[in-house]
């Protein structure tokens, strides 16, 4: 295979992470079996593939939340059209924790991925917070995250911090926050919610208890493989998801 054959060829399947072809093969089986279930007509439709895909769990479909808005309203494709249009723009990806990060795909895309956990640790010790929380407040002194795709997956109170960041001031380009668990999970998710909702930050969160640092990645995943596909012609941006859902249904 010529490097240009090699290039297609990772790029085509950055979403899922595959690099052979039987990878590929069971991949796009998946996928599939996934679009049986999940309808294909709007960009958050993709979103609500992948989470029911990362999940394993077709009801999953039903608990993504999508709030903000860009510079084409306020529709549920808001969201995935800022975070694909920051991955183009080459913006930083920030995730919460390692695993996070770890998770998001280095192909298809130029962003610089940055982790928060690592940073803040003297404010943490400080006051007591969590080192997730000090070190999304400690990066967001330091102004990381305007203008990024901030990904949290693993800690609620990461989450809590980025929405009071996002209060005072803070404009991330997208939020992927998908933190799991049965302490504050859900509350640091609806927070997310509100600031959103609340300063036009596009975000794209889940309802539940449930989540994790593998949906947040899947799900930033999928941003960088809209932006791949608005790159090949594949996508345009400046299409409303009623538009898209007109243009299915001219389509049957």
């Amino acid at each position: 295979m010529t490097d240009g054959g090699q290039q297609e060829f990772e790029e085509e399947y950055a979403d899922l992470g595959a690099t052979t072809q039987n990878a590929m093969d069971i991949a796009e089986t998946s996928m599939d079996i996934v679009r049986q279930f999940v309808p294909d007509e709007t960009l958050a439709d993709r979103i609500r593939q992948k989470s029911v895909h990362s999940m394993g769990d077709i009801e999953f479909q039903h608990l993504i939340e999508f709030t903000g808005s860009d510079d084409r309203g306020d529709d549920e494709d808001a969201p995935v059209r800022a975070g694909a249009r920051a991955v183009l723009d080459e913006a930083t990806i920030v995730t919460d924790i390692t695993m996070s990060k770890a998770g998001i795909t280095s192909r298809g895309h130029d962003c610089e991925k940055r982790k928060a956990i690592g940073n803040g640790a003297e404010l943490a010790k400080e006051t007591g917070m969590t080192r997730t929380a000090a070190s999304v407040l400690e990066l967001d002194k330091q102004g990381v995250y305007d203008g990024a795709i901030a990904t949290i997956g693993n800690a609620p109170t990461a989450a809590f911090a980025l929405a009071d960041c996002i209060e005072n001031g803070t404009r991330p380009a997208a939020v992927v926050a998908t933190p799991v668990g049965f302490v504050k999970a859900e509350e640091s998710r609806q927070r997310i919610r509100e600031v959103s909702a609340a300063y036009d930050v596009p975000a794209i969160t889940n309802v539940g208890r449930r989540g994790g640092s593998g949906l947040a990645a899947a799900l930033t995943n999928e941003l960088i493989h809209v932006a791949k596909d608005v790159r090949t012609g594949d996508v345009e941006l400046d299409r409303t998801a009623a538009d898209r859902s007109a243009a299915t249904g001219e389509d049957d």
